[in-house]
């Protein structure tokens, strides 16, 4: 079989390449998805994403390495193993990062990515609730829904505490600043998940020269001397070689891209050496820049309703499904990651470093691996934050010549001082915003911890005892235009071979302040304009 593009990955990136270069009908396009089809209800409805947080069928329940800094524990690292990727399954919370962190990616040789590069392919993306407006698309194919409208009202307390202790409100935290606190919009569309697979792939599928090959692992791609010819791969128990006319593009995300990579025998000598592979063109950035946002939670019982109440009653549960039923409004509809915000640990920074999510539940993440997620049985709510910009940065590595061998993830959190410094600002935020009078109305206790943190020493033991992963795992492939400290060039291809792009977060050179998913649409559909304008040229 031969295809003019083959896709490697039906993620957040892939499906959105799968539209855009399959609409002229000019070129035959293959999309490998190693997982199997989107199609149940359960990952169009938004809560669904509880039901996928431990399933094997659909989630690749990756682990770290033992963190040193986090007391030798692994952090869980779910990835979507379906069609849709981490963007099937994620919480569907929509930030698309901050203007510097787009600077950031300009100054580090890819002038095509600054804010004002990239404003246009996210106005692009979306439909906001707002309409067209200078920071807001009114026709893109995701559709973007305020959950100001219909979160918890308690989320009204965590605002109003906010607004007590001196933080500004913000009601759009992708507008002109993100700085303050307000309710987070959300990617979901009348009650129903807005990902590139429902919005973007949907549309496409039918398309005769779209081909879509499920359940399907690349073991590699292809080369003729340095140029990308094609992909082997297996499918059904058969292995087979797939050959590409133009060009192969990793989409596979942060974890699998670079893993693909050194696989393909492009990649770092000695790794490659390690497992005896075969080298095509030595990169030494594959697999390097690992960033990821870490994030700890503290609990409390109220003494006013949450979400607990809904979920801890069979009436609760049945108003609740009902309503979403009926009117596609509720819980069912939204988030849990209801409130929120972003804030300045130091009043000299020029940008907010902390994220703060409010969420009007509390609940356990079972330690056992099941998908058995249920509320704390009182009322009770939940606060957690993550630094925006952490400098720490790890590695994924392959561990043997096998593509369904687990990887190596070593993320290396908290390995700077910078890092260490911000646990304890978002720590004390937290703590300051619960000492309003707002809040200690509503309150009885703090649950967990359960014991008071008073000091650096004690914030930082429980951070490291108990913080993870809020699975924004990115810049595996960086992009730049050093190939000694980079992977791709600005316009995503990668460095040193021909016929080869890299085109999901992997490329980031830095993480975004905020949730991930945004940028990684944005990342697709820019990178799909390019591949297109470079047609034209031709």
């Amino acid at each position: 079989m031969n295809f003019d593009y083959i896709i490697v990955g039906g993620g957040s990136a892939g499906c959105i390449l799968a539209d855009k270069l399959s609409s002229s009908g000019k070129h035959t396009v293959l999309l490998i998805e190693a997982g199997g089809s989107d199609a149940s209800l359960w990952y169009k409805v938004p809560i669904g994403y509880a039901k996928s947080y431990y399933d094997p069928k659909v989630n690749w329940m990756f682990y770290s390495e033992p963190e040193a800094q986090l007391n030798n524990r692994s952090v869980y690292c779910p990835r979507g193993k379906i069609l849709g990727g981490s963007g099937a399954i994620n919480a569907m919370i929509y930030v698309r990062g901050f203007k510097n962190d787009f600077a950031d990616w300009a100054s580090n040789g890819n002038p095509l990515w600054s804010y004002d590069q990239v404003l246009p392919f996210f106005k692009q993306l979306e439909t906001h609730a707002s309409g067209e407006t200078e920071y807001h698309g009114g026709s893109g194919p995701i559709k973007i829904t305020q959950m100001k409208d219909g979160a918890h009202p308690i989320c009204n307390q965590y605002l109003a505490a906010c607004n007590e202790i001196g933080l500004p409100l913000n009601d759009d935290f992708n507008g002109e600043t993100p700085l303050g606190a307000g309710i987070y919009d959300i990617n979901v569309n009348n009650g129903y998940r807005s990902s590139s697979n429902y919005e973007f792939l949907a549309k496409a599928r039918n398309r005769s020269n779209l081909s879509i090959k499920l359940n399907t692992i690349v073991n590699k791609v292809n080369f003729n001397g340095k140029q990308a010819v094609g992909v082997n791969i297996t499918s059904m128990g058969k292995i087979e070689d797939i050959t590409a006319n133009c060009e192969v593009i990793l989409s596979a995300g942060a974890v699998h891209s670079p893993m693909i990579l050194q696989l393909s025998g492009v990649g770092p000598r000695e790794l490659l050496a390690k497992h005896n592979i075969d080298i095509v063109h030595e990169l030494d950035a594959v697999g390097k820049n690992l960033q990821d946002h870490i994030c700890a939670s503290l609990y409390y019982e109220a003494n006013v309703k949450t979400l607990n109440d809904d979920l801890n009653s069979l009436w609760g549960k049945a108003k609740t499904a009902l309503n979403y039923l009926f009117f596609k409004k509720g819980l069912f509809a939204l988030s849990v990651n209801q409130a929120g915000g972003f804030f300045k640990g130091d009043t000299n920074l020029s940008d907010p470093n902390i994220q703060l999510y409010f969420n009007p539940l509390s609940y356990q993440i079972p330690k056992d691996g099941s998908n058995n997620l249920k509320p704390e049985p009182y009322s009770g709510f939940l606060l957690a934050f993550n630094p925006c910009r952490p400098t720490s940065r790890g590695t994924i590595e392959i561990s043997a010549n096998d593509p369904l061998a687990k990887p190596f993830i070593r993320p290396n959190y908290l390995t700077t001082a910078h890092d260490q410094n911000e646990v304890l600002q978002g720590t004390k935020l937290m703590l300051k915003i619960m000492k309003s009078q707002t809040m200690q109305k509503i309150t009885v206790r703090q649950t967990v911890p359960d014991y008071p943190l008073n000091t650096d020493a004690e914030i930082i033991d429980y951070f490291k005892n108990n913080s993870g992963s809020i699975y924004h795992l990115c810049g595996t492939c960086a992009m730049g235009d050093n190939p000694n400290t980079s992977v791709v060039d600005q316009y995503l291809r990668v460095h040193g071979v021909s016929n080869l792009r890299v085109i999901d977060s992997s490329i980031f050179p830095n993480v975004t302040s905020g949730n991930t998913n945004a940028s990684t649409m944005m990342v697709a559909l820019r990178g799909a304009d390019m591949i297109v304008n470079s047609e034209k040229m031709q």
